[in-house]
């Protein structure tokens, strides 16, 4: 398994040019690209039991922490040392990866009129801001055991309008590895991704749901 946790060598990208093809051959291995899925969450009532219904939220671009800011897939090994698995990254850097991820989750709930990401020229009623602590796949405990992979993302949701803040909350999931190989650790990845934003999608919309109706922070209608 540690075969996997040498930084990759850098691999000789370039345009393919007729007639010089040939001076771009790489003996690299070719770099397996992973991603993960939104999960389901359940809607949270009816509509007209819930003003939160009537609200829309957009996602702002995550914040990385330390050594976070990377499509290549963290891991964590004893005395707090930071590495990457060789050869494998992720469809995307991890707080684009996280966007997308939050975005669908935060749709698929049913809780929002309208969720929209970053990028989107729409105004939203809320604004909601993610700091990725931890996506990374623990191997402190060492002896050679299949990683935990732990997800921890602090969130901070407010009303677009006058950024004033609603609430701010810390979310969290952890899955251990099946077997230590990549595959699994892909999966582990994607167990406590949907722990954390399941809770994300639950606590965000009680925050909004508990908000004094026709208040300052209620949407303007």
């Amino acid at each position: 398994m540690w075969k996997h946790l040498r930084r990759p060598a850098p691999i000789l990208l370039g345009l393919g040019i007729a007639g010089c093809a040939s001076y771009l051959h790489s003996d690299a291995p070719p770099v397996q690209v992973y991603t993960l899925r939104a999960g389901t969450v359940s809607s949270h009532g009816a509509a007209h039991a819930h003003p939160a219904r009537a609200a829309s939220l957009r996602v702002a671009l995550p914040l990385a922490g330390p050594g976070l800011g990377t499509s290549q897939i963290v891991l964590l090994q004893p005395d707090h040392r930071m590495n990457v698995y060789a050869g494998t990254a992720w469809a995307a850097d991890t707080p684009a990866l996280l966007e997308a991820l939050a975005t669908k989750t935060l749709r698929a709930s049913g809780d929002w009129s309208s969720v929209e990401n970053a990028d989107s020229p729409f105004p939203s009623d809320y604004l909601l801001q993610i700091a990725i602590r931890r996506f990374d796949a623990d191997y402190s405990a060492g002896a050679g055991a299949p990683p935990t992979v732990r997800v921890t993302l602090d969130c901070t949701l407010g009303s677009e309008s006058g950024r004033r803040i609603l609430a701010s909350f810390s979310v969290s999931g952890s899955a251990a590895a099946a077997a230590n190989r990549l595959s699994e650790v892909v999966a582990a990845f994607q167990r406590a991704a949907d722990q954390a934003l399941s809770s994300m999608s639950q606590q965000a919309f009680a925050a909004v749901r508990t908000a004094q109706p026709g208040g300052a922070d209620a949407p303007a209608r």
